[in-house]
């Protein structure tokens, strides 16, 4: 089973690992995109005014571009250790167990901006970018990503792919239409009856799920496995009439 998590726009500042090296992330495929993504970002950040107007900066933000000059230099941490907000903080990975951990490292994959799908432990430096920019010199970040991510997804091994990213870093990598996957959307339902889509609650649910199977670490190769685990473990998980599943918070 493998895990696809979104990123989160705010992060850790620091860290203590060495500088970020394309050759210390899973999928190593993908190190021509990464490389490309890092140098024009870098290159950016050159000019602090292009930058910010760029990267939709307000003045408040605009340290962000120090961040971002520095990426090659600045110290890194675990990936799932350097997001924060709201999933995140639902996730709490730092409170986890070695076991549980580890689990995080061979089982998710969190897709970012700068360097696509990365491994949860894989260490990464601070950054700012998002799915929607488009930087100097490259295309944008859609078609820079989506082909060579899909190819590497495609390439991962896994038996059964649980898609719990935004719509807008699926685009960057959607999951091969051959491979087993199930994209989850997160739901409650009203006084009314009606059905509605979450944002923050969509978040904080898709952190605790994830923690869950991380404390738990239930051997799942199929999306009937998952449903299984999920009844099992008292989530409300049902299969969508368009082919995803629905998680009703």
């Amino acid at each position: 089973m493998l895990v696809l998590l979104p990123p989160s726009e705010t992060k850790r500042a620091g860290g203590a690992g060495a500088p970020w090296s394309s050759a210390a992330l899973r999928l190593p495929q993908l190190t021509p995109q990464r490389e490309a993504v890092v140098s024009a970002l870098v290159e950016l950040s050159r000019d602090e005014d292009a930058a910010a107007k760029v990267l939709k900066l307000s003045v408040r933000q605009r340290g962000e571009v120090a961040v971002n000059a520095a990426l090659r230099s600045s110290p890194t941490m675990p990936a799932v250790d350097r997001y924060t907000g709201v999933l995140f903080d639902a996730l709490d990975a730092s409170s986890l167990d070695a076991r549980a951990r580890r689990w995080l490292g061979e089982h998710v994959l969190i897709h970012s901006a700068p360097f696509g799908p990365v491994g949860a432990l894989d260490p990464i430096p601070a950054y700012r970018l998002g799915a929607g920019a488009s930087l100097p010199g490259l295309a944008p970040l859609r078609r820079h990503w989506a082909e060579a991510a899909t190819s590497a997804l495609g390439q991962n091994g896994a038996h059964f792919i649980l898609d719990l990213r935004s719509e807008a870093y699926v685009a960057l990598g959607p999951v091969p239409t051959e491979s087993a996957s199930a994209y989850v959307r997160v739901v409650t339902t009203g006084a009314d009856g009606e059905v509605r889509a979450l944002n923050h609650f969509n978040k904080h649910a898709k952190g605790a799920l994830v923690r869950r199977l991380a404390e738990e670490r239930p051997r799942i190769a199929s999306r009937g496995a998952f449903l299984r685990w999920t009844k099992g473990a008292g989530i409300a998980v049902a299969d969508a009439e368009n082919g995803e599943l629905r998680l009703t918070v």
